[in-house]
């Protein structure tokens, strides 16, 4: 049977926590106006598969466990934070260089990286961690049933992807493209200024 009342109350905590941006927000926002709607909608799809691995195991109690052993904690936020400072700085410094089609890889390639650059924007982003470690775990109720614990899954992957689905779509839009080229370097600066100081805000807090 489905805890109707608990998954309504995911749903809520859920959705507030998605739509306040952070990394991921940055990350999709920024490959969707520089690249194609492809690679940003494969990007998606890489944060909504760890959004929907770190809702399972906050339903299954991992809370717990950093609760028990917070130095795996310290270990997830320090790597995370290190990453998303080295993925800042690497946009501020490639702010200023252009892309040449020619140099670019092909499109399955391309999806590829960006499936992958979800993935470890996501599992690198300490507020992703600590949301579901303390807040969404808080919100699921101990000991759900299969349907109740499925329907929860569930409401991640809605969520998580029709958020950022549409961020990808609308930001993808030939003319959002356009005038990206045409501000490339000081969109890139405020992107890669933006993930670096949230891995430096996360790695001191």
């Amino acid at each position: 049977m489905i805890d109707g009342p608990a998954v309504v109350t995911v749903f809520l905590v859920y959705l507030a926590g998605v739509v306040i941006p952070g990394p991921n927000f940055v990350a999709v926002v920024h490959k969707a106006v520089a690249a194609s709607r492809s690679e940003a909608l494969a990007l998606v799809a890489g944060i909504v598969l760890v959004n929907l691995f770190w809702g399972a195991s906050a339903i299954a109690g991992v809370g717990i466990v950093f609760a028990a052993f917070p130095w795996a904690a310290l270990i997830v936020k320090v790597l995370g934070a290190a990453y998303l400072m080295w993925f800042g700085l690497r946009l501020l410094i490639k702010s200023g260089q252009g892309v040449s089609i020619s140099e670019r890889p092909s499109v399955d390639g391309s999806c590829r990286q960006s499936l992958i650059q979800g993935i470890v924007t996501n599992i690198g982003n300490p507020k992703s961690m600590a949301f579901y470690a303390a807040v969404f775990s808080a919100a699921a109720p101990a000991h759900v049933s299969t349907g109740t614990f499925l329907s929860m899954l569930a409401v991640v992957v809605v969520v998580s992807l029709t958020w950022y689905g549409l961020v990808a779509i609308a930001l993808s839009q030939p003319k959002i493209a356009s005038a990206y080229r045409s501000r490339k370097t000081a969109i890139d600066r405020v992107c890669g200024g933006l993930i670096l100081s949230l891995g430096v805000r996360q790695l001191v807090r």
